[in-house]
Formats: structure tokens, sequence, C-alpha cells
């Protein structure tokens, strides 16, 4: 039963969803099945589907993991929806009732739960999102008359999650002859013990160099070191923010950056991220703020730059 199970969730949302999806996730957060929310932020709706989406398509579905799941949230619903949807394995659907969610949860095995900013208010959202937990998959639903299945739907049912998952058809790896590819496979990391969410590998010793991968949701408080460093992303997506020279940076895959010696730096992690940096001397650090002043900067940034959209 869905009741048994513990729940991981993912949420983000554009400007015109941010409101309620600040509701929901405060709301799920205090969830007795919710063992987890990481809050992706506020991006273009596309953006912010696809970073949700992202986590839920590789999730593990077995019955003893933790359930990857995700919320997003734009002005209608509608559009979170179409991107998200765009991920294998992830299966949105735009709810505007309790109904609508046990509907979808029982029939689509709905992972992602879009909603509408404007149309649904907090109390009716967290309503939808309890029951879209609540709900198993095959559970009797509005759509079967509140009724258990017929033998036929549940045959149907019974090898549906198997079609569904086959579309698209999985493609092979590609070749890579990536040399810092190749690199990190197989590499062990150890935690950045300061930076919760963040590993670290060192390959070579003065000049250093070091693979370093951060989970979505992380954040760097503001902090310097010694020495001047140059970074290249691998994957993922981040935001860098140099206090001392006021300016700020969106990296995505393959970006480059470099942060002088002293320059105070803070950084945001909107999707799983890897990258590759080198610097001159050995590695320090030191810490200019605490993990909670940098979330609520962050916050506060974020959401400043999402109103004056």
């Amino acid at each position: 039963m869905a009741a048994d199970r513990r729940f991981k969730i993912f949420a983000a949302a554009d400007g015109f969803g941010q409101p309620l999806k600040d509701a929901v996730v405060a709301h799920l957060r205090a969830h007795p099945a919710v063992a987890e929310v990481v809050d992706l932020g506020v991006d273009k709706y596309y953006a912010a589907a696809a970073a949700v989406a992202r986590q839920v398509s590789p999730s593990d579905s077995s019955p003893d993991a933790t359930e990857v799941r995700g919320v997003v949230v734009c002005g209608t619903g509608a559009g979170v929806c179409i991107f998200a949807n765009k991920y294998p394995r992830v299966y949105a659907t735009h709810c505007a009732s309790p109904a609508d969610a046990v509907n979808t949860r029982s029939i689509n095995a709905c992972n992602v739960l879009a909603l509408s900013g404007i149309a649904t208010p907090p109390d009716a959202a967290a309503a939808i999102a309890d029951t879209w937990l609540a709900t198993p998959f095959r559970a009797p639903c509005p759509a079967s008359g509140d009724a258990p299945w017929p033998e036929d739907i549940q045959r149907f049912l019974d090898t549906a999650p198997e079609e569904m998952a086959a579309i698209p058809e999985p493609q092979g790896p590609p070749d890579s002859a990536c040399a810092i590819c190749c690199l990190r496979s197989g590499m062990e990391f150890e935690p950045v013990g300061i930076m919760p969410g963040g590993e670290m590998r060192i390959v070579r010793e003065s000049p250093t160099s070091a693979y370093v991968r951060f989970k979505a949701g992380s954040v760097e408080p503001a902090h310097h070191h010694t020495f001047g460093h140059d970074l290249v992303v691998i994957k993922g997506k981040k935001k860098v923010w140099n206090l001392t020279k006021k300016e700020s940076y969106s990296l995505v895959n393959g970006d480059f950056l470099f942060t002088p010696a002293g320059d105070v730096h803070r950084v945001k992690y909107f999707e799983d991220t890897e990258f590759f940096i080198r610097w001159d001397g050995h590695w320090d650090i030191f810490l200019d703020e605490d993990l909670d002043t940098a979330h609520s900067a962050i916050d506060a940034e974020l959401g400043a730059a999402s109103n004056s959209k």
C-alpha cells in the first residue's frame, strides 16, 4: 500500500507557481510518509520541470526503496506538465482536485504532480498532494466507480508499467573518449564535511586537481580560499555568487569559471552537479557564513529575481 511507502520528493516552480510551491513544500515536509523534500527553487517553467524530471526519471522503483516523486508548479500547471513528460519513466499529471489525483495514481502511476499556482489555493493543493501520496496504483477510483477494477482492466494494468517504461525505447550509452569522464569512472569520493551534499576526490597534488560532485539542492555557504581556482562543469546546473566582485554566474554543462584567490563566493546547486577543479597549492577553505545564513540569502535573492520578472 502507498501508506507503507516512504517518499523523497523534488519540487520546483516558475515565478507564477512559487508561492504555491513553497506552501506545498512546507506541507510535505511535515507529512509522516515523506522522508525528504528537495526544493530545487524557481526557474523558467520548462527548466523547473526538467530539473525535477531529471531526478525522477532514473529513480529506483523497487518495493523496498524510498520512492522518488516530483512536484512542479507554474501558472496553469500545463507547461510544467508538458516538459516533465519529455523524460522517460516520468508520468506527470496536472491535478485540480483530489479526484484527479486518485484517478491518475490508479490508472497512470503518476509520479510527478503538476499544480496551478493561479487556480489552486494552498489548502486545496495540500489535499491533492495528500491524496496523490496515499493512492496506490490500481486502486479503486472515481473512474472505476470507486469499485475494484474489473478483471480485464486488472490484466491491462498488470502489464502497463513495463510497457510504459519502454517508451521511448532505451538507447545504448554513447561511446565516450572524454579523459575526464574516463577518470571519473569507478572513482571513490570523500565527503566534504563542512559542505553537506558535497563529495570530492583529489587526483593530483600541487598543483592540485580534483573531481567534485554535489547533490541537487546543496548550498556552499560563503567562503574563500588562499588560492585561485579554475573549474569546468561536467554536468549539472549551479549558480555562483562572487560576493567580493558583486557578480553572479549561472553554470551548466561545459561552462568554465575562474575565481581569484581570496574572493568570497557562495554556491547553489539546482541539479546533481559534477565538475573538475584545479588550483595552485594545497587544499584549504575558510567559511565566511553559516549554512542557514547562506540558505536565507539565496532564497531571498532567487525570490526577488522571480518577482521582478
